[in-house]
């Protein structure tokens, strides 16, 4: 009987990933795929209209990234739970995703079980995180650690960019090639480049020359 199935909406901006999920996920008892959406807005937009118990978010996305999808969920719909699903498990990633509402965390080397368990846990109003998140979490609250707020001249970053993306400006405004910013971040050179790409489209610019322009007019620059 699919009433007590929990239905899952599957976000991801990749195709192969969020196709891989739902078809992961249709295998796995007690679980029901209702949707899969491939950026932030349209996850809004389902939630609403195919209304899951749980989504299932990636954090890096255009448009609608997933810690502003996840805020805008949680605010619309305070019952749809909502649990990250990423390659990343920074700081600035885990404290955003959980300040906006997220429950559950994992990266994306996670197993079947592993994600099945987040969603029974969060559909239980229990959280579930990824054990390096668990540990970063207790560190942080050990040491006092916070996460470093992006520079900008107000509260929101300009023209919708994501606290990455801001990141990766600063540190073009310092002059550093694409491999010296992957080395900086502990990411690889080609998330460098879709960054690059991301807020060269958001903000409207041609090359390195203006970034740097931009990240100075903006307080990006560090």
């Amino acid at each position: 009987m699919t009433e007590n199935k929990t239905r899952i909406l599957v976000v991801d901006d990749q195709t192969v990933v969020r196709e891989g999920l739902v078809l992961l996920l249709e295998m796995l008892p007690g679980l029901e795929v209702a949707g899969a959406a491939g950026d932030g807005e349209q996850a809004l937009a389902l939630v609403g209209e195919l209304r899951p118990d749980v989504v299932l978010m990636d954090l890096r996305m255009p448009r609608v990234d997933g810690v502003e999808a996840t805020r805008r969920i949680k605010a619309a719909h305070p019952d749809v739970e909502i649990v990250v699903l990423t390659t990343y498990a920074d700081d600035d990633s885990i404290f955003a995703a959980l300040r906006a509402g997220a429950r559950g965390y994992l990266t994306k080397d996670a197993g079947a079980d592993e994600i099945a368990r987040a969603v029974r846990a969060v559909r239980g109003g229990a959280a579930q995180l990824d054990p390096a998140v668990q540990r970063r979490l207790v560190e942080a609250v050990a040491t006092g650690d916070r996460p470093r707020p992006a520079r900008a001249s107000g509260n929101e970053l300009p023209d919708g960019l994501t606290r990455r993306e801001a990141e990766v400006l600063a540190l073009i405004a310092q002059g550093r090639s694409n491999s010296e910013i992957a080395g900086d971040l502990f990411i690889s050179e080609a998330t460098v480049k879709t960054h690059i790409n991301n807020l060269f489209a958001k903000a409207n610019l041609r090359d390195r020359a203006q970034a740097v322009t931009y990240a100075f007019r903006h307080g990006l620059a560090t």
